[in-house]
This record gives structure tokens, C-alpha cells and sequence, in this order.
């Protein structure tokens, strides 16, 4: 699909009243676990483009620009809320989280699937261990405080065990900053993952942010903090990923591109009648707004829209599904990995008074006050083991003993074997 070719509809037509913008919530007992990260995706897919709007606004003197952008923003604003409306009051914080994990899982394993820029694609893998991590961290939690198997939660198509252990993430700010693509040399593919994995982990560091005060106990609230400082990371270096010299307009033209695309993929990919119904309506909604960025590029900056985006024809949809064997690989090859600037290093090869060494020191001198490592060690102690779903043993040997959290995998020189990261090409 080629989303320029298509005729858009009239702006202000998208406007909703109360009644249509109220939706109807999801069944948390029945609903496929791929439709509620599709939802948590598109949250924050709206999330991201509403304030890269605000920012053009503030960034801009011209009011005939900033009243057109505030049309524009004011439906996409209503997108978003109902969007997130889709989830049931009935579905806790934590509930909900485990599907925030299983999407970071799920989507950066597809995307770095079918990455092609080596760059990018490393930066997937390594963040995606990462996630998949927090996954298992939340799901103790989840299991030891309301009792509920997270397994079911994500349909048994993620495994749920120990990645890189959440201690080992904390590297010093400086670290996580990578080396940024060029749009106009890339392609579309590319440019679409950088941004719309910086959406949706800004969208996870904003939710575990905003939820951190409202988590049942203190063990809870500390799990959170700890996770959310994580995910600060993960969007500094996912958005470092993106062209900083794209102009403002350029990048108006890429977000509304990049919500078509995805509004698209979820709409190929949907397997629920009412969510599939908004997809399409939301699709036709962001088709109007990509020919009006079109418009305001070509009035602003006497640009066509194919000098910036050469290949409009979307790339085959984004679809979220099971990726073990995927994960399985990248955490067999590369668990012992860290970055130090733009590279990512084995923890052995770095010398003794490296960055990652030092902040480490400095944000957790023992183990034993590291919230992830608490939630683990006190469900052991009550349970006698931890909590995991696993289609086979670990495929780190280090990371088998449900007896005992390890604090020195990815953290400390040989407490893993680990090869290398690879390329699609």
C-alpha cells in the first residue's frame, strides 16, 4: 500500500463526540494477548506523535503552522484516549505491565528480524534481553503479590526467565548514547523501526513513571523506579538511532507516515471484529493527516514529499507473534555483553576502572539493596524457587538455578560465555 496514492478524507470529519470517543473496553479473561499489546503500541505510537507536535509548536512563530498542527493534534489526542480506554478498570497495574513487557519483547525481536542495518539491529538485541528480563522480574512479582501465573497473561507465547539481570543494566548515561541513521540514505524499513521502537519504550518509561506512587507496596514501588531508570536508557539510545538533521516538517511527514504504517499492520494483523473496526478508522484518520503534512512541507519548505520518503510503498505489515527461538539465540549469544559509547563490549574486555564498573559502584555497592534482585530473592524464600515459563532449560547455563538469582551475569568479567552479535546481510 502506498498510503500518498490514497484520498484522504476531510480533516475536521474525524472530530468524535463524547459518546463515539467512549469505547468499549477489552474482556481481560478473553482477549488475545496480541491485541492488547497492539493497543499498548498504538498508545504510544499517538503518545509520541502528539508531542512531537507540542515541540514543532514550540519551536515555530508561525501561527498559520501551529493552528493546522493543532487540528491535526487535537484528533490524535482523541485517538490516543481511546485507545488507552481500551483497557478494563478491572485489569490491575501490574496485569497490565506484563503486557507492556511482552510487547517490548515480541516487537523488538521482529523488528531486529527484519532489520537490515547492522547498527540498528545490535541495538535491538541488546536492549531486547533487557526487556526480556523485566518480564521475568515483573511476573514474580505479579505471581507473589496477586497470584496470577503470568504465563496465561501472555498466552504462553513468551517464555518468562531470567535474561540479562536487571542489575547488570544500569550502565553510566554516557554509554547508552548510539550512532544515528541518515533518512534520506536508509531505508524506509529502517527509519520506521527507529521510530517506532522509541515510541513504544517511551511509552513504557512514561507508564512505569506514572505508575511508579500507585504500586500496592514498597517492594513494588522500588521494582518500578529501578525498571523505569532502565527504560530512560533504552530511549536514549533508541532515539540517538534516529536523524537529527531531518528538518521539523520532514519528521512531521515521517510520524504520519509511520502511523499509517502501523494503524495499517494492526488492521492486516487484528484478530478482534471491534479493535480491527478501529484500526481501519484510525487508518483513514492518519491518511488525512500524512497529506497534510505533505501539504505543509511543500508550502514551508518547498519540498515534494518523495525527496523525503523515496520508497512509499509500506514494507510487509508489523506483525506481533511468538519469537522463542529468537530470544532464545540472542540471549545464548550475547547475555554477557554491555556497551561503552557507541559500541557494546563484553563486560571482560573492559578494563578495571571503566565507566560501567564505576556507575555500577555508584548506584548499587551490594546486590542485596537492588530492588530486581530483592523481588527475586524473597519469592525464593517463600516458594522455594522462582517463578518461570520455559519451553526448555535455559540456554545460558548460569542463568538455571531457580535456588539462586544471579547478580554477576553481564555484569562481571566471565560469569558467562557469550560470541557475538550478527547481521541480517
Amino acid at each position: 500500500m502506498n498510503p500518498f496514492q490514497e484520498k484522504p478524507m476531510p480533516i475536521e470529519k474525524a472530530l468524535q463526540n463524547w459518546k463515539e470517543l467512549y469505547p468499549q473496553a477489552y474482556d481481560k479473561r478473553e482477549i488475545d494477548p496480541y491485541t492488547k499489546t497492539r493497543i499498548i503500541l498504538m498508545n504510544g505510537t499517538e503518545f509520541e506523535s502528539n508531542w512531537f507536535s507540542h515541540q514543532l509548536a514550540r519551536h515555530t512563530d508561525d501561527n498559520d503552522l501551529r493552528r493546522d498542527i493543532a487540528l491535526t493534534r487535537e484528533i490524535e489526542k482523541q485517538q490516543q484516549l481511546q485507545i488507552s480506554l481500551l483497557k478494563p478498570a478491572n485489569e490491575t497495574i501490574l496485569e497490565h505491565t506484563i503486557s507492556y513487557e511482552q510487547l517490548a519483547v515480541d516487537l523488538t525481536a521482529e523488528l531486529a528480524k527484519r532489520e537490515l542495518d547492522c547498527n540498528v539491529k545490535t541495538a535491538l538485541d541488546f536492549a531486547l534481553l533487557e526487556d526480556f528480563d523485566h518480564l521475568y522480574r515483573y511476573a514474580n512479582l505479579l505471581e507473589m503479590d496477586q497470584g496470577i501465573a503470568a504465563e496465561w497473561l501472555v498466552g504462553r507465547y513468551t517464555e518468562i526467565m531470567p535474561g540479562r539481570p536487571t542489575i547488570a543494566h544500569h550502565r553510566y548515561p554516557m554509554d547508552n548514547v548510539r550512532r544515528n541513521i541518515n533518512a534520506k540514505e536508509s531505508d524506509t524499513q529502517t527509519v520506521l523501526a527507529t521510530m517506532i521502537i522509541t515510541a513504544a519504550e517511551q511509552q513504557t518509561m512514561n507508564y512505569y513513571m506514572n505508575v511508579t506512587n500507585f504500586a500496592c507496596n514498597d517492594m513494588a514501588r522500588k521494582l518500578y523506579q529501578e525498571i523505569a531508570l532502565v527504560e530512560e536508557e533504552h530511549v536514549t539510545q533508541y532515539e540517538s538511532l534516529m536523524d537529527p538533521n531531518a528538518t521539523w516538517l520532514e519528521m512531521l511527514l515521517w510520524h504520519e507516515y509511520c502511523e499509517c504504517y502501523l494503524y495499517w499492520s494492526c488492521y492486516k494483523t487484528e484478530t478482534d471484529p471491534y479493535v480491527k473496526g478501529l484500526w481501519e478508522m484510525y487508518l483513514s484518520f492518519e491518511i488525512s493527516h500524512l497529506h497534510k503534512a505533505a501539504e505543509l512541507l511543500k508550502k514551508y519548505e518547498k519540498k515534494d514529499w518523495e525527496e523525503v520518503i523515496k520508497d512509499p510503498k509500506f514494507p510487509k505489515p508489523l506483525s506481533l507473534h511468538e519469537n522463542i527461538d529468537y530470544v532464545r539465540k540472542i540471549l545464548g549469544e550475547t547475555v554477557q555483553y554491555t556497551s561503552k559509547r557507541e559500541e557494546y563490549v563484553r563486560v571482560r574486555d573492559l578494563p578495571e576502572n571503566a565507566d560501567f564498573f564505576r556507575f555500577q559502584k555508584t548506584i548499587q555497592p551490594t546486590a542485596q539493596m537492588t530492588p530486581s534482585h530483592n523481588v527475586i530473592e524473597k519469592f525464593i524464600c517463600k516458594r522455594g524457587a522462582d517463578y518461570r515459563y520455559q519451553v526448555a532449560p535455559s540456554p545460558v547455563p548460569e542463568l538455571r538455578n531457580r535456588r539462586e538469582d544471579n547478580t554477576s551475569v553481564g555484569r562481571k568479567p566471565n560469569a558467562a560465555e557469550s560470541t557475538d552479535f550478527f547481521c541480517n546481510k
